[in-house]
């Protein structure tokens, strides 16, 4: 008699009710909840100096930016997911536990997450209608690769090494080199 493991699959009010009385943050997918690994140095620095530059850009707009502790919630997909840096222009982009509508998002790859941070997260990210921006930083190099939807809703993907960034999130313009990513940050 073979015997197997039943996972028990959590609504999306008891994986929210766990999140906030729990010590580590979960992500949660289809009713399953995936525990979130630390980061070192090099991540917190590269996430750390985009939120600096895209706070400082937002300063005084109706837009908010978040670094890692905020969800965001893809119904499409019933996920939720905990981004590097985030930033939403919504007005409507209330809610206090997690976000609906963000425009940029950004995810700093590690060896456990840089996967699920290409594929899984690509496309529910994409599902958001409000995200125009999906940047993906390398911590082992400066090197900065970016999703951006077109006029036609559409995708493009750039690579970019050195050299601007700028993006159009909620009417306002944001504007800084790579090199301000990777500031302070030792390549090992």
């Amino acid at each position: 008699m073979t015997l197997t493991a039943q996972m028990l699959a959590l609504s999306v009010d008891e994986y929210l009710r766990g999140e906030q009385a729990s010590p580590i943050r979960h992500e949660y997918v289809a009713g399953r909840v995936y525990a979130m690994a630390g980061a070192g140095e090099a991540h917190n620095r590269i996430a750390g100096n985009l939120f600096f530059h895209l706070r400082a850009a937002t300063r005084g707009t109706p837009c908010a930016v978040f670094i890692s502790d905020m969800k965001v919630r893809v119904a499409a997909h019933d996920a939720f997911y905990y981004p590097d840096v985030l930033l939403t222009c919504e007005p409507s982009d209330r809610e206090a536990l997690s976000k609906a509508a963000p425009c940029l998002i950004a995810e700093v790859l590690s060896p456990s997450t840089e996967v699920i941070d290409r594929r899984e997260k690509l496309l529910a990210y994409r599902a958001l209608e409000s995200l125009d921006h999906y940047l993906l930083l390398s911590q082992d190099r400066r090197l900065v690769e970016v999703y951006r939807r077109d006029a036609k809703g559409g995708w493009r993907y750039d690579v970019m090494e050195e050299g601007e960034l700028a993006f159009a999130c909620g009417g306002i313009d944001i504007r800084f080199r790579v090199a301000d990513l990777y500031e302070d940050v030792m390549f090992g």
